[in-house]
């Protein structure tokens, strides 16, 4: 098929785009080698709400001083540029798998934003970014399994990786047709409650915000991800790691970094995920993690070297998610032939037992144990 031809399609259908190969994207990581990273302002936290396809997501994660685990998120979707849809997403997780994950999913009507779109608001729903832009406040009543009522304070710089945390993806990248981006909040001190049919559940602990943008199909943008969300006592320790299509020449992109209350000790893209021992999933044969390295290496603003690790056994498989669950089973059929999607997140939280962030800043060897959250995601090969 002519490249133009299979391109259409791909717009249109979601189907594999032509292989363009590794000069159709700029990683990120070009921008991080002259610049690792940039403290962010508030207005880095503006929604884009494109009107091309795209999704973008703000994603707060929370490990509560009591050791639980808890998930909250607004998902905004436009579809070619003709629909949008948003979702309101919470989970609270079952660590010990004594009863069912509670997972609550709802869509979103009469959405609006703020005039200078740090807030987002919909009917029964609102995400609202302070005056000052240190907190934000998330409050759901959309689904009374789960009514959120939670709040987010920033107690370290906020950053994204090289000058404008984006990717591009395009023939000509000076016009790129997608983009990726990721901004981190990385180190949060969260308070307030989820409340399900038995009560309210107290997050007063750690939170993590991740503010996405895929400016693309997000199967066109990444076929793979690794995620770390790292939170010890003194140190917050987020990588987020993905790997093209075939078309993009299977690029690998690695964005992350290290922080502790009030100061960023370094971020950038010289980080590396590892699946250092795999098992198949019996169903769809995705190489499930089993064993995990995640390594960051950097410099501080002082130009100390910084290496630092977390890497152990994650356990069972805390949840397994089959992103196409809800669609029928001949859609999902040719979803997979024509796309060669079969979108599956595995998470992980090693429980009880705990890993430990060891670091190197300069001459200074530094060890603490802490709570890992973690996702492996396969959409396609």
């Amino acid at each position: 098929m002519f490249k133009w031809a299979q391109q259409k399609l791909a717009d249109v259908a979601g189907t594999q785009e032509p292989i363009y190969g590794p000069s159709a994207i700029r990683s990120v990581a070009e921008e991080a080698a002259t610049t690792p990273w940039t403290e962010i302002t508030k207005d880095d936290m503006k929604w884009k709400a494109m009107d091309s396809t795209s999704v973008e997501t703000q994603s707060f994660y929370f490990m509560s001083d009591a050791g639980l685990l808890g998930f909250a998120q607004v998902i905004y979707s436009n579809v070619a540029g003709i629909k949008t849809t948003c979702q309101f997403n919470s989970k609270v997780f079952s660590l010990d798998g004594s009863k069912p994950h509670l997972w609550c999913s709802t869509p979103l009507s009469n959405i609006e934003f703020s005039e200078d779109m740090t807030s987002f608001y919909a009917t029964d729903c609102a995400v609202e970014l302070s005056e000052d832009g240190t907190t934000y406040t998330i409050k759901s009543m959309n689904d009374d399994r789960a009514i959120v009522n939670l709040t987010v304070k920033r107690v370290s710089p906020g950053f994204q990786c090289g000058k404008t945390g984006k990717t591009l993806y395009g023939t000509d990248l000076n016009e790129p047709w997608g983009t990726m981006r990721h901004v981190f909040w990385p180190r949060c001190a969260a308070e307030g409650t989820i409340t399900t049919k038995d009560g309210p559940i107290d997050f007063k602990g750690r939170a993590l915000l991740i503010h996405a943008l895929q400016g693309m199909k997000p199967h066109h943008a990444a076929a793979k991800w690794s995620f770390c969300d790292f939170q010890s006592p003194t140190y917050s320790a987020i990588l987020m790691q993905y790997t093209t299509p075939p078309s993009y020449g299977s690029t690998v992109v690695n964005v992350g970094g290290i922080v502790k209350d009030g100061e960023v000790i370094t971020a950038g893209c010289s980080n590396v995920a590892t699946h250092v021992e795999t098992k198949s999933d019996s169903d769809n044969a995705w190489p499930t993690p089993t064993v995990i390295k995640f390594a960051w290496s950097g410099k501080t603003k002082d130009g100390k070297a910084v290496e630092a690790v977390v890497e152990g056994n994650l356990g069972e498989i805390m949840d397994r998610i089959d992103v196409m669950a809800e669609v029928p089973g001949f859609v999902k059929k040719i979803v997979a032939n024509t796309a060669g999607t079969k979108p599956y997140i595995y998470q992980y939280a090693p429980h009880p037992h705990k890993l430990a962030l060891k670091m190197k800043i300069g001459d200074e060897e530094i060890t603490e144990e802490g709570f890992l959250f973690s996702e492996a995601t396969f959409i396609s090969e």
